[in-house]
């Protein structure tokens, strides 16, 4: 379809997912394996600890294994019960995991159902451990296919729901993966350098018509970030409840960012945010 474009002069670009499409499951967040079972009901409005403490009873861990959701071909249950497709995320977190890492895997390894182990994975230690679910965009337990979209001229990094499903996702971090896994870390082929801080910079300036950015040149916006490339790490994703009334969202920090300037004034230092806020909103006709 891009080539075809291109033949009729038509202007194009595709977003890419540069990771699994997915969500992520826990009990501090909105689903998990067991949330619409009929003995978790009870369980889901407590806090955290005291949530715990009931899940770590010998009956309920029992019964809860053993039972299935009240209606299980509801989408939301099918795809937090997916378990060849489902993976402990860890710290740093693994977004790129391999086959024998699923949750089915490492049950079928130990002798024991899947529900059995990812119960105890979610109910271990302070009870925030997460479980990534690969919805889409990961069929054959790899991204190379992903590698080939995010090469390809018309193509863009993107897709990111960063203003929904708050207590599911937390796509924020695309950028910082695409500079820690997909160049330094990925242990398949890479993308190069500096291909990706293109695709992070001036292609998606242009694809938006935003001319005077994503360069570093005279007249340009000077809107800059300093990077410890080495140095660079992505973090587990967390909860933190700053939302109105007390609402939960994830939050997903990241390392190695020396500054960040926004027309010219720096907001961060050392990922410390500076208190300075020199950015407005931009309205495109």
């Amino acid at each position: 379809m891009s080539a075809a474009n291109r033949e009729a002069d038509v202007r194009l670009c595709a977003q890419v997912f540069p990771r699994p499409i997915g969500m992520l499951l826990g009990h501090e967040v909105s689903l998990n394996p067991f949330t619409l079972c009929p003995s978790y009901e009870a369980l889901a409005g407590l806090p955290l600890e005291a949530k715990l403490a009931r899940l770590r009873q010998a009956g309920l861990r029992r019964r809860l294994i053993d039972e299935h959701p009240r209606e299980p071909k509801q989408p939301l249950a099918v795809m937090a019960r997916n378990f060849e497709h489902i993976f402990p995320l860890g710290d740093p977190p693994v977004y790129e995991p391999a086959r024998d890492a699923s949750i089915a895997s490492q049950a079928r390894r130990r002798g024991i159902p899947p529900e059995e182990l990812a119960y105890d994975l979610l109910a271990a230690g302070d009870g925030k451990a997460l479980l990534l679910s690969t919805l889409a965009n990961y069929a054959d337990y790899s991204l190379d296919a992903t590698r080939e979209m995010l090469m390809h001229p018309d193509c863009l990094p993107g897709l990111g729901d960063g203003g929904a499903h708050y207590g599911m996702i937390c796509d924020a971090s695309f950028p910082t993966y695409l500079l820690t896994h997909w160049t330094r870390d990925r242990a398949g082929p890479k993308l190069p350098l500096r291909h990706t801080i293109a695709a992070l910079t001036r292609r998606p300036a242009l694809a938006f018509g935003f001319l005077d950015r994503g360069t570093i040149a005279q007249g340009a916006k000077a809107d800059v970030n300093v990077i410890d490339l080495d140095r660079l790490a992505l973090h587990a994703p967390h909860v933190v409840s700053d939302l109105p009334a007390g609402g939960k969202r994830f939050d997903q920090c990241a390392t190695g960012f020396r500054a960040t300037l926004c027309s010219g004034q720096i907001i961060s230092r050392e990922d410390r945010p500076s208190g300075a806020t020199p950015g407005k909103v931009i309205r495109v006709q």
